[in-house]
């Protein structure tokens, strides 16, 4: 319990101290205008208030994601505490901020443009594909988790509930981002909110439960090695490289550049809390209980279910379904519409006109849908290991943008050297990758982290002296 209530505690003073430092670092401004101002189109470029924004970013970044990974981290034990309140402050709320910060330093750019800016086209066009995969996977997955959870709620076949998901993915897809985002968004955003906090609450005052500490024993439950699965298990609850993808869709409704800290670096940090406190439910539920190392690699939509009923009673079931099954869903619908704007971006094209919207929306919806039907598990991981190469990626174009002001670029550029060492560590020895040993792996993966991380700074720093 303690261990909980310290690492909590971090979390929240991360935004106050850290977040402010972040910010004097980027130059906020409050009298350089943002690109709504500008470019108001009445699709994308829409004003909207801070905390709107708030809301809505949060929604969009974290759907299943802090609560599936969470619950599938917490077989690592109380190390997924450390991770998530690390992998938040010092990485997640860096990637979050500057992704989109730097959307809103250039007319609201989706990541690849920026990314072209900083690191070139050829980065560019990787990331590209990257994000577009991401939010095809993003909208499958979370469509796929709910209509399962759904459908052993109710009566509901998981085929009709793919269904109709889709089709409200491709309305609020193209509609203008006021319409439907902008309005119920926030609402399902306190919602989400409001479960984890009673979810938290009935466990702390159920004596029958008891939050581990870092001393507690046995509750490593998983023959997997912490390095680099549980980096890899606990995404969103950490660190994200989808969340880039969902930046630029905030940053082109944000009114001033003051709202960049509690829109983007809030955001993450409400995210890492709220995966702070579905680790802990699920290491004090499933306790030295088998279960939980079967919602390893698997939907845990069931555990949800199981847990929110036991520890709340009927509310725990309407909870579930509201933070389970809708609010996922309206993550993976940004998803798809961050997948438009990039391509629209990448390919130049004008996206005022619905049936310009279309043209892309359509093809996207379809291979989405189809990924519906793949493994569950392997899409998970997946999804995964390909927002690490973009945050990776993101992390270090936030390097070369500091390193051009003359600032302190460390702050990005430790976490991308991090991330890069993630990247190569699990996928030299994943079973979906090379299937190394674990000592080669994770010596490939440091010597490769090094070679990159010279060629990086060999190649920027001298660059930006020379300018």
């Amino acid at each position: 319990m303690y261990t909980f209530i310290i690492c909590f505690a971090a979390l929240v003073a991360s935004y106050f101290v850290y977040g402010k430092f972040i910010e004097r670092i980027a130059g906020v401004d409050e009298a350089i205008e943002t690109p709504v101002h500008r470019l108001a189109d009445g699709v994308d470029y829409m004003p909207m208030s801070k905390i709107k924004n708030f809301l809505v970013h949060f929604l969009n970044i974290a759907g299943l994601g802090p609560i599936f990974g969470a619950i599938q981290g917490a077989l690592f034990g109380p190390a997924a505490f450390l991770w998530i309140v690390f992998g938040t402050i010092f990485i997640g709320s860096i990637h979050d901020f500057f992704s989109g910060f730097m959307s809103l330093r250039n007319d609201g750019l989706t990541m690849p443009e920026i990314i072209s800016k900083f690191l070139g086209g050829t980065v560019q066009k990787i990331v590209a594909v990257l994000i577009v995969l991401t939010g095809v996977l993003v909208a499958a997955t979370f469509a796929t988790g709910s209509a399962e959870l759904l459908a052993s709620l109710t009566s509901v076949p998981t085929i009709i509930g793919l269904v109709v998901f889709f089709v409200y993915f491709l309305t609020a897809t193209l509609f203008p981002i006021d319409k439907i985002i902008g309005r119920v968004y926030p609402i399902f955003g306190a919602l989400f909110l409001i479960m984890a906090i009673l979810m938290t609450g009935a466990l702390i005052l159920n004596p029958a439960y008891t939050i581990p500490e870092f001393t507690t024993q046995g509750l490593y439950l998983t023959e997997k090695s912490i390095f680099p699965y549980l980096f890899v298990t606990i995404a969103c609850g950490a660190i994200s490289g989808f969340h880039a993808s969902q930046s630029p869709i905030v940053a082109r409704c944000i009114q001033t550049e003051k709202d960049a800290r509690p829109v983007f670096f809030g955001a993450m940090v409400l995210e890492g809390l709220t995966a702070l406190c579905w680790a802990a439910i699920a290491m004090a539920f499933f306790h030295g209980q088998p279960q939980l190392a079967v919602i390893y690699g698997a939907a845990p939509s069931v555990g949800v279910n199981e847990m929110a009923v036991t520890l709340l009673g009927p509310i725990g079931l309407i909870l579930t379904v509201i933070g389970v099954v809708i609010c996922p869903i309206t993550s993976g619908d940004t998803a798809l519409r961050s997948s438009r704007i990039t391509l629209a971006d990448t390919l130049q094209l004008n996206q005022e006109k619905l049936h310009s919207r279309l043209k892309l929306a359509v093809p996207l919806f379809l291979v989405a849908f189809a990924l519906t039907f793949v493994d569950f598990s392997l899409i998970w991981r997946y999804f995964a290991w390909v927002q690490l190469i973009i945050a990776t990626v993101v992390l270090f174009a936030a390097s070369v943008f500091l390193i051009q002001k003359g600032k302190h670029y460390f702050v990005a550029f430790i976490p991308a050297t991090a991330c890069t060492l993630i990247v190569f560590g699990y996928i030299s020895q994943a079973p979906e990758g090379l299937m190394l040993p674990s000592m080669i792996a994770n010596a490939i993966s440091i010597i490769a982290t090094v070679v990159i991380a010279i060629l990086f700074l060999k190649k920027y720093r001298k660059t930006s002296s020379d300018a």
